[in-house]
């Protein structure tokens, strides 16, 4: 019974004690913050951001370096690979000398018992510390290799100041990799964690200089490495490295904090781009204009190799700090693109189709060209080319904005949060906000459906609208050797066919801006560049985007914090920058056209669309598939004109045999007036002969005010209203028209039909007479303030 009693307790005591000794070593081993390293795509370090405890910590690497090794050994621990963890004959003769001593002057610690003293924060020196450090000690060489505790030891032993393990050290002492270290570089920090606050540079020397006679006596160094280490100089000052991309180390330091953060930038590429950015922010700054940012990715990889989240801050912060990159800003017209494209895709529209270009309303929109003039109609690539907005609005609005709004998520613009409503037609125009990520992996992901096509024989593939990536992880093997691999989709589920995107790049390729330098086109033109302004509303944000087959560079340009400023424009603040980044990227590749998804159509030359039957000039054009689905011309039709062609004429004038039908192209009456001032070889109907009774519906056209719409009456500076302009568009230049307001006759008009009138707030009716009896009725109503 009594030996039942035992075996229970003895069992008791063992099971208690096992149990100690798997929980005695702390899990992990180090509580420790660490320091985020930012790293280029070669490994070279371009940014560092201290620990939570203010201290330069790197986590520990796999590989130390041969050097560091041999002078760690030779200094610390020269049994290191002989022993379990303790040097017993090290710790006698410690103890030996320390009491001959009276005090501490020898330690005998082995670098696995100074790791658990580092685990354990360095508690008080006391032979019962010594106890406890030597059962930890032994405990640790059961869990983890020797090659794992040296790691353990290089990663966390102090080297001076804030600066704590040996990644952190070699940068901060000598600017370089722990694997580029010499041997006199190597034994400095090997000596340095034993008086990681001697400020004695002559001791540390001394201290170095032994340590290498130490080395070359066991002959690990040559006599001539030996001779030259001992004449090397002693670091004077701690390095602190330049951190050229701090808007990316601030997001890693977020995302990836504590970590070492292995991104695909390119080093020379962030420093030009960001003495570009510093450059044109001096001048920008006469403007009051601060912040500007660019991103630029190669697309067949969609590696970032510049990330300038703003500029510099220069004196006072002007909200520098703020990564704009990721921010969500005003789209001014930078997303047109994007619907032209899906027009095409989708059947809407060809290149050429004429759009309307006239003073418009839509409801209580009423938008206006940047430059405040109008085309009449123009073709829907130059309306592309020229960033016209009223008619991309006529496009949106023939398109549906909620469709729109669903599809541009599609195309990587994830940053629309609000209902389609609360954008409406104004979502083309900036109503939208998108970041400058978002667009880059919208133009980006174009360019990479169409190389994917020409590359993979008409393959499309999913994720290509969201395939910029920042840092580098696990890759899969590929032809190229350097992309993921994308899971292919069938054409009908890719949000745009390459054809769309062809047609898209062809017409970004002959931007036409008045305000643009003819040289820019020609230097677009050799680097293949296809390209985009944008401007938002109130002058805040300027936009610009430009795609090659390889690149594609996104430029924003403004204040942080939305203030406007005049001249703040994509094409004027922005382009300029666009275009010096393009020119530093090596142009390799090229973009061919998509033969077997297009199609030949047969269209009528002036007004684009899909050729009628009495279309007089035509064109065969190359065009997406659906667009051979588009609208016949609806701007021809057949005109009655008598023998000589000069007069219309009908058959209740004219014998119905005398009559010569002939095919015209006809603009409404408002087009027509704008048209006729860029388009001099445009033929005007003829105007009815004398006797014949005249078709009256489509004689005149109201310019201003358009049909329900309210007109502001502004007041001057002495607080008197303003008179009103109404403007008049009449078929015949020379007809004389009549003005009548509420039945009150306020003049009449000749060549040029505008009127100025004063007239008082509330709902009137305008009715104007021409004279030939043609009549227009239009209601309007007058606000003031």
């Amino acid at each position: 019974m009594k030996l039942n009693r035992f075996y229970i307790l003895f069992s008791v005591l063992y099971l208690l004690y096992l149990i100690f000794w798997w929980n005695a070593l702390p899990n992990p081993l180090f509580e420790v913050s660490y320091s985020t390293l930012l790293l280029d795509r070669k490994e070279e370090i371009m940014g560092v951001k201290v620990a939570q405890d203010e201290q330069f910590r790197f986590p520990g690497t796999n590989v130390l370096p041969d050097k560091y090794k041999e002078a760690l050994f030779a200094f610390e621990d020269k049994r290191f690979w002989q022993h379990k963890g303790v040097d017993w004959f090290a710790l006698a003769r410690a103890m030996y000398r320390n009491i001959k001593a009276g005090r501490v002057v020898s330690g005998g610690s082995t670098i696995s018992m100074q790791v658990i003293r580092l685990a354990r924060k360095n508690p008080p020196r006391t032979y019962r510390e010594k106890f406890w450090e030597i059962f930890l000690t032994l405990r640790l060489e059961q869990s983890y290799s020797k090659e794992q505790i040296l790691q353990l030891y290089a990663a966390h032993a102090p080297f001076g100041k804030n600066i704590v393990g040996l990644q952190a050290a070699a940068l901060k002492y000598f600017d370089r990799d722990p694997g580029q270290l010499s041997w006199a570089e190597a034994a400095f920090l090997a000596v340095l964690p034993n008086a990681p606050a001697l400020n004695n540079v002559r001791l540390l020397k001394e201290k170095r200089n032994r340590l290498l006679k130490e080395l070359y006596r066991l002959g690990k160094i040559e006599e001539e490495d030996y001779r030259l280490a001992l004449e090397e100089p002693m670091p004077e000052n701690v390095y602190y490295p330049e951190n050229i991309a701090p808007h990316l180390l601030a997001r890693a330091d977020i995302t990836r904090k504590g970590e070492v953060c292995h991104s695909y930038i390119d080093s020379y590429l962030q420093k030009a781009v960001s003495e570009i950015v510093r450059r044109h922010n001096r001048m920008l700054g006469g403007n009051h204009i601060y912040n500007a940012a660019v991103l630029v990715a190669h697309i067949p990889s969609g590696e970032v190799r510049a990330y300038i989240g703003n500029t510099p801050a220069w004196g006072n912060s002007r909200g520098n700090e703020v990564d704009i990159i990721p921010a969500v800003r005003s789209s001014g017209s930078i997303l047109k693109p994007a619907l032209y494209a899906l027009m095409q895709h989708n059947g809407y529209i060809l290149p050429k189709t004429l759009i309307p270009d006239v003073p418009s309303r839509f409801g209580g929109y009423a938008p206006s060209n940047f430059n405040r003039t109008f085309q009449g109609v123009v073709p829907a690539d130059k309306a592309l080319s020229m960033s016209l907005n009223i008619p991309f609005v006529r496009l949106l609005k023939e398109y549906n904005y909620n469709r729109f709004y669903r599809e541009l998520k599609g195309l990587g613009i994830h940053s629309l949060n609000r209902p389609a409503d609360d954008y409406g037609l104004s979502l083309i125009l900036g109503g939208g906000e998108t970041s400058l990520w978002d667009l880059c992996n919208m133009y980006g992901g174009m360019v990479s459906v169409l190389r994917h096509y020409n590359e993979a024989d008409g393959q499309y593939y999913e994720g290509e609208y969201d395939r910029l990536k920042l840092w580098k992880e696990k890759k899969v093997s590929s032809q190229s050797g350097d992309l993921f691999v994308q899971t292919p989709c069938t054409p009908d589920r890719a949000p745009l066919s390459a054809a769309s995107i062809w047609l898209t790049l062809k017409a970004l390729r002959e931007v036409e801006r008045p305000e643009l330098e003819s040289g820019w086109k020609n230097f677009a033109s050799r680097l293949d560049l296809a390209w985009k302004t944008g401007t938002s509303f109130g002058y805040r944000d300027a936009w610009a985007i430009g795609v090659n087959a390889d690149w594609v560079i996104g430029v924003w340009v403004g204040n942080s914090d939305g203030e406007g400023r005049p001249g703040l424009v994509g094409v004027r603040a922005a382009a300029p920058i666009l275009f010096e980044v393009a020119g530093l990227l090596p142009v390799e590749g090229h973009l061919y056209k998509p033969a077997e998804e297009m199609q030949e159509v047969v269209v009528c030359r002036k007004s684009g669309y899909r050729a009628s039957m009495i279309c007089e000039e035509k064109d065969t054009l190359e065009v997406c598939g659906a667009g051979t689905r588009t609208t016949i011309c609806p701007y021809h039709r057949f005109v009655s004109l008598d023998a000589t062609e000069k007069w219309q004429v009908n058959s209740d004038c004219e014998p119905v045999y005398k009559i010569q039908v002939k095919p015209w192209f006809v603009l409404t009456p408002v087009q027509e007036w704008y048209y006729t001032r860029t388009h001099s070889d445009y033929r005007k109907l003829p105007p009815y002969r004398p006797d014949c009774e005249p078709d009256r519906g489509d004689v005149m056209e109201m310019i201003y005010p358009q049909k329900g719409m309210r007109v502001f009456v502004p007041r001057d500076f002495g607080g008197r209203r303003s008179a009103v302009v109404f403007e008049l568009a009449h078929r015949n230049s020379s007809a004389e028209v009549y003005w009548h307001i509420d039945d009150r006759y306020v003049g009449d008009t000749r060549y040029i039909h505008q009127i100025e009138v004063d007239i008082p707030e509330g709902k009137h009716v305008l009715t104007v007479v021409d004279d030939e009896g043609n009549t227009l009725r239009q209601v309007f109503q007058v606000v003031g303030e």
